[in-house]
């Protein structure tokens, strides 16, 4: 990362957007640059696509680079980034730690936290441009190249912005993703997933008290706040600010600034902040400019249905750094998964530690379920009063994550994170009859389209699910003859060192 001198001549490390972008151009195949003119309804998304979306995106893509748009049709001071953390080893590079340590990492950040500070407004580069609300001539659509991900989105939309608010009561504070479409020229609608989010508690207060909530939202910030920002109860009880994750990752608090026209605070070196107040009672049909029926793509890989009513911000003003980079993510894709899989790993890591010390090896939130509704545990077994256990190291992963559909247990000769070793375990340590466990009626995650009445009896409303557990270790008294082939120790370097670097 840049390094920078602050007024007391102290050598000091700068975590932004901007110092992540020059480590990727340090290492081949991690950025790639386009100036080709891009248009940001739906294009910018459509070449992505193919480019490096990966994750539940509809064939052909893959896992690829990040990509950087400099040439964005209405927006000749910005440019658009896509794709950062579309890759658990760009993740890894980023966080500084190997890909398959990251649940381990963030378990840890997340025991310890530092805590946020605030600097003075002076020294915030998310201020350097100040747009304000009541100014002729402004809106958020010509300030913002916030993208349309499809022709049949709702609208555009931020899906990469910090939410940031505090509770009416308490002043506690807390940073959540949301979904954010642009309405009108200071108007944003913004999508809460029902109990799901530490700030959907806020406005309900605010509301019940007919008072208007405070929040900033900050785009383009250190991927280390993006990843934080994901944990979810209660692994992160209400009260908990999801910015210390980001301070213990970096060993470094993150620095907040006061807003310019709210009582709230925003992230200082972010490329963007949007300050606004959620309207108490004000709601309004996601899709009133386009009436498409749709929202955006969401993870589980189908685009989301417009809600009828979600609640409005009014914005108050657009702050920004000088030649502004626009972050920006696919719903559906491999960045998705990195956000919210990451910390579902830590959370089951935790939750079953607990429990059982040194049983669970690894945990990874797999990239078909969008990090979110499906997982891999790798369990040991080491006596025969281990027998069992795996099955409750499943149960609790299911407590410490309730968005989780499906877990599969393997041993610990199965590599969690390759997908072909998993389904290896499946067809050969599993038997369908006395190693599923069928959990039915359990509340899930409302975006999967087959937790529908009509799409079984069984579900009685949306939202609820069968969750189902695949035991895929080979049981105790039989572990001697379920080893694996063994092959001689050889060092691959010396007959083809290319493959090897």
């Amino acid at each position: 990362m840049s390094l920078i001198v602050n007024s007391r001549q102290e050598t000091k490390r700068e975590y932004d957007l901007r110092s992540a972008i020059e480590l990727l151009k340090s290492v081949p195949g991690q950025l790639v640059e386009t100036n080709e003119p891009v248009d940001p309804h739906a294009e910018i998304s459509g070449v992505y696509r193919y480019a490096g979306a990966g994750g539940t995106v509809m064939r052909p893509t893959q896992i690829g680079p990040a990509m950087i748009f400099n040439n964005v049709k209405g927006h000749e001071d910005a440019r658009v980034i896509i794709g950062l953390l579309a890759s658990r080893e760009r993740v890894g590079l980023l966080l500084n730690e190997k890909p398959e340590r990251l649940g381990f990492l963030l378990n840890e950040a997340v025991q310890h936290p530092i805590q946020p500070v605030v600097v003075p407004n002076d020294k915030a580069k998310c201020q350097e441009v100040v747009h304000y609300a009541n100014e002729p001539g402004f809106d958020i659509r010509k300030l913002i190249p916030a993208p349309t991900n499809t022709e049949e989105d709702a609208g555009p939309y931020i899906t990469m912005g910090m939410c940031y608010a505090s509770d009416p009561e308490t002043g506690e504070s807390d940073i959540t993703i949301h979904r954010l479409c642009l309405q009108s020229k200071d108007e944003i609608s913004m999508f809460f997933t029902p109990g799901a989010r530490h700030l959907g508690v806020f406005r309900e207060k605010a509301e019940k008290l007919g008072e208007p909530l405070p929040i900033s939202i900050s785009v383009g910030v250190d991927p280390a706040i993006e990843i934080g920002a994901c944990f979810e109860p209660p692994t992160t009880p209400l009260g908990y600010n999801e910015l210390g994750i980001a301070g213990a990752l970096r060993n470094e608090a993150v620095e907040l600034v006061q807003c310019l026209t709210i009582n709230e605070k925003a992230i200082a070196n972010a490329e963007y902040v949007i300050e606004g107040e959620l309207i108490p009672d004000c709601y309004v049909r996601e899709d009133q400019n386009t009436n498409t029926g749709k929202a955006m793509p969401e993870f589980p890989g189908y685009t989301g249905e417009a809600n009828p009513a979600v609640p409005l911000i009014k914005v108050k003003a657009v702050t920004h750094r000088k030649n502004p980079i626009m972050q920006t993510v696919i719903g559906p894709s491999e960045e998705h998964v990195s956000m919210v899989g990451i910390p579902t790993e830590a959370s089951i890591l935790q939750m079953v530690e607990r429990a059982m010390p040194g049983k669970l090896l690894n945990v990874y939130a797999h990239s078909s379920g969008g990090g979110k509704l499906m997982a891999v545990l790798q369990f040991q077994k080491s006596q025969p009063s281990d027998e069992g256990r795996q099955r409750q190291a499943a149960l609790l992963a299911l407590s410490a994550f309730p968005e989780l559909k499906h877990v599969f247990l393997v041993d610990e000769d199965v590599d969690p994170f390759d997908s072909n070793d998993v389904l290896w375990a499946l067809n050969t340590r599993y038997q369908g009859d006395v190693d599923t466990i069928i959990i039915p009626g359990v509340r899930c995650h409302p975006l999967d389209p087959s937790q529908i009445p009509a799409f079984s009896p069984s579900i009685r409303n949306k939202g609820i699910s069968c969750k189902v557990i695949f035991d895929c270790t080979v049981p105790f008294h039989l572990k001697d003859k379920f080893k694996r082939a063994k092959f001689k120790e050889m060092d691959p370097k010396r007959f083809a060192p290319s493959l090897f670097e």
